[in-house]
């Protein structure tokens, strides 16, 4: 039983090999997924045998089709010329190329996201050092805002401070010159003041001499007393 279901299962299988569309000159193939597949000098399976087992999966080129034959003329990647049974040739790699192919494809994405992975690592850290960059920045900014500020009304008090000096020294100056004014004109009254006692004076000495000579000129009159006795 078990052989019966295996020949109905090769029979399909060859079925599937021979309604294959057959290649067109110049296209690449490849041999489907058998052990080996002999390269012969021409079209038979009489001609000498040129390789003996090209292995599933080896890469041809076609370069002429024997559709009587069933046979088709290929190149190998290496340069060799031969003819191999058409069945044996499939228009896509086999699995076991492909899955190669795909491991390989995977692994180049894996090291592509692997790459991605870090770069995004190096600059999300590059991000949380700016981040930290900036609020040191901003903070020092607004200490040295703080400072401004305290600079700017330690100056601004300062330059009031000095204005009010000027203006302070300048009423000093004013006041000063009006007490200089002031004492000028009161030693001025009091030399006068002086001057006027000594002229008062002077007259009332004067006076009193005049009055003197004028007592002393006047002659001398006796009382009738005298005069009797």
């Amino acid at each position: 039983m078990k052989y019966l279901i295996y020949l109905v299962f090769l029979s399909f299988s060859c079925f599937g090999l021979t309604t294959q569309p057959l290649a067109a000159v110049g296209e690449v193939n490849y041999i489907s997924d058998v052990v080996t597949v002999p390269l012969r000098s021409g079209p038979t399976t009489a001609h000498r045998i040129l390789h003996r087992g090209l292995p599933s999966g080896t890469q041809l080129t076609i370069l002429a089709v024997d559709e009587e034959a069933g046979f088709t003329q290929v190149r190998t990647t290496d340069g060799m010329e031969g003819w191999i049974t058409s069945q044996y040739l499939v228009g896509e790699p086999i699995a076991r190329v492909k899955l190669a192919a795909t491991e390989k494809r995977l692994q180049s994405l894996k090291a592509e996201i692997d790459k991605e992975r870090e770069a995004r690592a190096s600059i999300q850290a590059e991000h949380k050092e700016t981040d930290a960059n900036n609020r040191t920045l901003n903070s020092q900014v607004q200490s040295l805002s703080k400072e401004l500020t305290e600079l700017k009304r330690i100056s601004a008090d300062s330059i009031n401070e000095h204005a009010r000096n000027i203006e302070l020294t300048q009423q000093n100056t004013r006041l000063a010159g009006q007490v200089e004014e002031l004492s000028s004109k009161a030693r001025q009254l009091e030399e006068n003041l002086q001057l006027k006692w000594l002229l008062y004076g002077g007259g009332l000495v004067l006076i009193g001499l005049l009055i003197g000579v004028i007592l002393k000129s006047r002659p001398r009159q006796t009382t009738s007393y005298t005069r009797y006795t």
